[in-house]
């Protein structure tokens, strides 16, 4: 039964894109323009930081949202300890799940990143300081966001496995692989020198 409550609130939580909300309000096509993707990386390429910090903003307090609320839940009916853990983290898989493949955009979202930010914040703070710290070192020394976001999750896997062991790594694992998987034409663009640098990103106002 819990399992199906962390799925519903998860997913039902991923749905709700920044980038819907910004793309009523500026009337553009975020997720078919540009680099072609919903997230904050694109809406900051098409319409400047500023939108890009909103869409972001939103991304990541949804994520944090989602597991407070199952979080409470959990709490009201006396479920602890390891299990707890797990299905919080089962509820940021289905977070990040309803993120990428919202039924909203016809199972077309993002990339997960922002979320993942989000997760971090809601699971542990020494996980999420120690997470964002790596983000934004990777991210400024290679001015790529998709390289800082790799090393997050290799960071958040790391984390993990020393927290909370071995069950919730496994979905950790299932999270890096999806967003491997999510992120391999932003790789194959690095490689090719095309990908879009996170110092021309702020160029835009």
């Amino acid at each position: 039964m819990y399992m199906l409550i962390a799925g519903f609130i998860g997913y039902f939580f991923g749905c709700l894109h920044g980038s819907q909300i910004v793309s009523k309000l500026k009337k553009v096509d975020i997720k078919n323009s540009g680099v072609k993707n919903s997230g904050a990386s694109n809406t900051t390429i098409l319409l400047g930081w500023k939108y890009g910090v909103l869409v972001a903003i939103i991304d990541i307090f949804k994520a944090t949202l989602a597991i407070l609320l199952m979080l409470f839940i959990l709490n009201e009916y006396g479920i602890t300890g390891e299990r707890q853990t797990l299905l919080i983290y089962l509820t940021a898989f289905f977070v990040v799940v309803g993120h990428n493949y919202p039924i909203t955009m016809k199972f077309s979202g993002g990339k997960g990143t922002a979320s993942v930010v989000g997760v971090l914040l809601a699971i542990d703070w020494k996980i999420a300081l120690i997470g964002i710290g790596i983000l934004l070192i990777f991210t400024f020394a290679t001015d790529y966001l998709v390289i800082g976001v790799l090393f997050m999750y290799l960071s958040f896997l790391t984390t993990t496995f020393i927290f909370f062991g071995l069950e919730p790594t496994m979905i950790v694992i299932l999270l890096t692989l999806l967003s491997i998987m999510k992120h391999m034409e932003n790789y194959k663009r690095i490689i090719r020198k095309e990908e879009t640098k996170l110092s021309s990103m702020f160029g835009k106002k």
